[in-house]
């Protein structure tokens, strides 16, 4: 019985390999803020997002603020929630708006991408409130605002997670029919420390400054792995094989299916967390794999799990 990696990976990635190899290893390892000080250093460095062409900032009532992508020229056939990550602490970024322009105009979708509140000024249920904001304007307004009500959601990272726990809220509310399909890259599902998975990166500062104040973390609102998964869409899944999370997503995809979800999952050789934002093969090649599988859903609404 082959129980390995090799079934999940896909075709075609060997060329990559050596690229993505000499990339890392100049780059050396990399990893989030360690402290306070850590945090507002980046968050300084980063500053915000300034206007982007082709992306405009809607401020919700009473809830976060959407940097909203259309396709020039054409209608929307889709619309894609996207989730920021940066550990629940670090917010959207001019990158993300480039990306998520990007996107908009190659798949000729909107791209909604939500602003939500940040740790550990605003921790749990902050970001997670107005995640789920942002996905139910969506729900309503979707059909007026961009002609279509094909939806799909997403993320990298902590966007990831906060898009499982969005999704969750949705169903819990009896709207689990309303994305079509879930982009999970990297996403961590245990937050709380307690499974093998979770105690791997059960020291990072990310998790205090989140959910430092709950005793109990194993709440599917922070650590969706730990929930009744039934009822959610399609998921693809996308981690890199040296990341840390590894473990974490092979765990989700395996209760995901468990629950009846269908789940492409896709392993990346010699790729570390957060690889689908670096400059490499490898990267593109996951992206394209993601744009499809999109595309599939929000514009040709095809099989799900395939």
């Amino acid at each position: 019985m082959d129980v390995g990696l090799s079934g999940l990976v896909p075709p075609g990635l060997d060329a990559h390999v050596p690229e993505s190899r000499a990339f890392y290893a100049a780059r050396g390892e990399r990893r989030g803020p360690d402290s306070l000080d850590e945090l507002r250093a980046v968050r300084a460095q980063q500053g915000p997002p300034p206007p982007t062409p082709g992306t405009t900032v809607e401020q919700l009532v009473g809830g976060p603020r959407l940097r909203i992508s259309l396709p020039t020229g054409t209608e929307a056939c889709g619309v894609y929630l996207d989730v920021p990550g940066g550990g629940f602490s670090l917010g959207p970024s001019a990158a993300g708006d480039t990306r998520n322009a990007a996107l908009a105009e190659s798949l000729g979708i909107a791209v909604v991408g939500v602003e939500h509140r940040l740790a550990p000024e605003d921790p749990w249920p902050a970001a997670p409130d107005d995640c789920e904001a942002a996905a139910l304007w969506l729900v309503e307004q979707a059909a007026v605002r961009f002609g279509t009500t094909r939806l799909a959601i997403g993320g990298s990272s902590a966007g990831a997670t906060l898009a499982v726990t969005t999704l969750l809220r949705l169903r819990d509310r009896g709207l689990a029919g309303s994305f079509a399909g879930a982009v999970l890259q990297f996403g961590t599902y245990d937050l709380s420390g307690t499974t093998p998975a979770g105690r791997l990166i059960a020291d990072e500062w990310f998790l205090q400054a989140y959910v430092g104040h709950l005793a109990d973390r194993t709440l599917p609102d922070v650590s969706p792995v730990f929930g009744d998964l039934r009822g959610l869409p399609p998921a693809l899944l996308v981690v890199g094989a040296r990341d840390v999370l590894l473990e974490d997503n092979l765990v989700m995809a395996a209760r995901l299916s468990a629950a009846g979800v269908p789940v492409d999952v896709r392993v990346y050789p010699e790729s570390p967390h957060g690889f689908t934002g670096h400059p490499t093969g490898m990267a593109r090649a996951a992206l394209a794999g993601r744009d499809a599988w999109l595309v599939d859903r929000l514009v040709g609404g095809g099989p799900a799990g395939t």
